[in-house]
């Protein structure tokens, strides 16, 4: 007698740019759990394009990057594969959470969607508290699930709430360096500003002023960040500054002046000034 399995095949996808030194680790981290893997890059050129054509079963494709959203909703529709697990190449999947997924897929998933626990690194440095023991909304169907309509860390949408829990952890190797923050941090949080002004946002005076202080309070005080050390008060500092650079930036797009331009209104006055000449 055929038994039918409901076995489900999956896509894991990799969106990157210039990621020579996280790209091996995290596509050797799915290797066991993926029936395709699909890296997007969007213009690299430090070599990750090379490690990545060494491993002869994953597909790249490729586009220029405008940001996070646009970027998974062109690439999520090219999985061959209706169940699609997404993966940024500075994670890695826990072989406890790569075991789990394979379960789960070989199985025949009951939901629509599966979160799992992530593990984050600052610095190289653990961070157990500050609010980063989060849940992330990776593994999903497709056909049921779509991200949100966000230019930065778009989430997962999944209309039917149908979501299942992982007991394995992500693997999440933050920044590494504090240049890694001050490179990023000002093109999020003008993404960011975006979406609040898209959204008919304004910022207030309490925007600019409370709003970072309490950020900070609740990552180092409320969510015990002070139990992670050093690295839990730089977590702490840092989630203010976006905050208040975010809320700056917001600001700015609805009371900032032009910059006067004096040499074009002197050329353009030259160009009123100057005589013409006519041709016999």
């Amino acid at each position: 007698m055929n038994v039918q399995s409901n076995a489900e095949k999956l896509t894991v996808l990799i969106p990157c740019k210039n990621e020579r030194r996280n790209i091996r680790a995290c596509i050797e981290s799915v290797c066991t759990v993926a029936d395709e893997i699909l890296v997007a890059d969007s213009g690299s050129t430090d070599g990750t394009l090379e490690i990545v054509k060494q491993f002869s079963d994953v597909k790249l494709i490729q586009r220029e990057y405008i940001n996070d959203g646009s970027f998974k909703q062109w690439s999520i529709p090219q999985a061959k594969h209706n169940w699609v697990l997404t993966l940024d190449a500075d994670e890695r999947l826990s072989p406890e959470l790569a075991d789990e997924i394979k379960r789960v897929m070989s199985a025949g998933p009951t939901y629509d969607a599966f979160s799992m626990p992530q593990r984050n690194y600052f610095l190289g440095h653990p961070i157990r508290f500050s609010g980063w023991s989060s849940r992330k909304t990776r593994l999903f169907r497709r056909d049921r699930c779509f991200p949100r309509e966000s230019k930065i860390h778009p989430g997962i949408e999944v209309p039917s709430g149908n979501v299942g829990k992982l007991a394995g952890r992500l693997v999440h190797y933050s920044l590494w360096t504090i240049d890694d923050f001050l490179r990023k941090a000002p093109q999020y949080c003008q993404w960011a500003a975006e979406d609040l002004h898209q959204r008919g946002k304004r910022a207030r005076l309490v925007d600019l002023t409370l709003r970072p202080v309490i950020r900070f309070i609740r990552h180092y005080v409320w969510q015990l960040g002070f139990l992670d050390g050093v690295p839990g008060i730089l977590v702490a500092w840092m989630a203010a500054y976006t905050v208040f650079l975010k809320y700056a930036r917001l600001w700015g797009m609805d009371h900032q002046l032009p910059q006067p331009d004096p040499e074009a209104e002197a050329t353009s006055l030259n160009a009123i000034s100057s005589p013409r000449l006519h041709s016999a």
